[in-house]
């Protein structure tokens, strides 16, 4: 079961290590969104990498220690048959060697799985550190991104009420407009009205002051007639 986990991990080994976290935020719409289900999901994995791990580095110490117990082996069982030879004892030197034999084959089988097994801890060390890395530059970003979003979303709400001040303002402008055209036909209504009217008649004009003048005489008089008669 924990064979399938790590072989789980260990492919995902490259997304994890070409994973660019400055690319991935600002692919993003909402990077003060996505940074914190980043965060989850990177902790998440060096959760799982750091459980793998301490088995994976077992795997490859146990395969060292296979691999230089079987060339100790070897080593001693070369060093038994020159013994025997020196001895003058041929066959004893034939049977050390047959198994010297042995042991060297089975070396070859054993290098090459202590050479997967140091390639996989290898490869859950890189992982560990770069999730690690990853984690600790998105921390330090965090705040940042944050801030700026906030700031952002603040220059647009500020944006948007210019553009409706701009609004309002073009309106009374349009309106100003309207109000100086109207003013403008009222004076030119009121200029042709004047060009229109009949030119005065000084003559009838005159006779008007003087009739007035007779009718307040004729007024007069009445009034002394009637005190007269009043007696006062």
């Amino acid at each position: 079961m924990r064979g399938d986990t790590t072989m789980a991990i260990l492919e995902r080994f490259t997304d994890i290590i070409k994973a660019n976290i400055n690319d991935l935020l600002d692919k993003c719409e909402d990077p003060a969104k996505m940074i914190d289900q980043y965060l989850r999901d990177l902790t998440e994995s060096l959760a799982e990498v750091k459980k793998e791990t301490a088995g994976v580095m077992a795997e490859e110490t146990r395969a060292k220690r296979m691999l230089d117990d079987n060339a100790a082996e070897v080593e001693k069982y070369d060093s038994l048959a020159r013994k025997a030879l020196t001895a003058g004892n041929e066959g004893d030197a034939k049977v050390f060697l047959a198994k010297k034999q042995s042991l060297v084959e089975k070396a070859a089988s054993l290098q090459a799985t202590y050479d997967a097994a140091h390639e996989n801890a290898q490869k859950m060390r890189q992982m560990h550190d770069k999730l690690v890395n990853d984690i600790e530059e998105l921390n330090g970003r965090r705040e940042m991104v944050k801030a700026k979003m906030a700031v952002a979303k603040t220059q647009e709400k500020v944006n948007k009420v210019a553009s409706s001040t701009d609004k309002a303002a073009g309106a009374m402008d349009a309106f100003a407009r309207m109000e100086r055209k109207a003013d403008q036909m009222l004076d030119q209504a009121n200029a042709m009205a004047e060009l229109s009217a009949k030119p005065k008649d000084e003559a009838a004009a005159l006779e008007e002051k003087y009739a007035a003048q007779n009718s307040s005489a004729a007024v007069d008089a009445e009034l002394a007639k009637l005190k007269a008669e009043m007696g006062l």
